[in-house]
């Protein structure tokens, strides 16, 4: 039967052979260092994996509802006052166009980011700050993209729905309904995508803080 004191040995962290008292606590403590940084690692990334996927899931909505939104109407030609049947689709308005391109960056790109997160999580390891750095660069350039493209297409929704009386556009919205509901949830999803890029840039930036700090 062994001993207490073989009993206590077999469960406390084991010295390195031929190291003084000093070193050993120093190799324990940077063990315990490394173990939190990668907890911590993995507590962040499941954050970042979340918002990563509601960003897949926003991006692609708007992409579909956006792609979705063709719709033909019969309209009388002005003047001639004939009947003539009409599509109203985003490829009419190279605003719609570049919004589609955009979430479809966007999406691709939130892809990528969450194989590379899921990676991360099942195989942990303290994220670098140059990986950190690359994240926000790229999510700098996203959110750019795609902010851009939000505001385009707002304001031509906006002219459908309003019109404008000083250059004489008249409002569509109430003959392509279908038209521009697609299109105003996809705006509006699309800011909704535009948060969650803020608060993934917030994120990574927070945690290189951390490890250059």
């Amino acid at each position: 039967m062994a001993s207490a004191e073989e009993s206590k040995a077999t469960i406390e962290e084991p010295k390195l052979k031929g190291t003084s008292d000093e070193e050993a606590v120093v190799a324990s403590q940077k063990w315990y260092s490394s173990s939190s940084l990668v907890s911590s690692a993995i507590d962040v990334a499941t954050i970042e994996l979340s918002l990563r996927v509601l960003l897949f899931a926003s991006t692609l909505t708007a992409l579909v509802l956006m792609v979705t939104s063709k719709e033909t109407e019969t309209v009388l030609v002005p003047v001639l006052n004939i009947p003539v049947r009409r599509s109203a689709k985003f490829s009419h308005s190279p605003a719609l166009i570049y919004f589609v391109a955009a979430t479809v960056v966007a999406c691709f790109y939130s892809l990528v980011t969450i194989v590379g997160t899921l990676y991360r999580i099942l195989k942990p390891y303290p994220t670098t700050p140059l990986l950190l750095l690359y994240y926000i660069i790229w999510e700098v350039i996203i959110l750019g993209i795609l902010t851009a493209a939000t505001g385009s297409a707002g304001g031509v929704a906006y002219i459908g729905l309003r019109g404008n009386s000083h250059v004489g556009w008249t409002k569509v919205c109430s003959t392509y309904s279908k038209f521009c509901k697609h299109a105003g949830s996809a705006i509006i999803i699309s800011l909704f995508a535009d948060v969650l890029l803020v608060f993934l840039i917030s994120l990574s930036a927070h945690s290189l803080y951390r490890r250059i700090r």
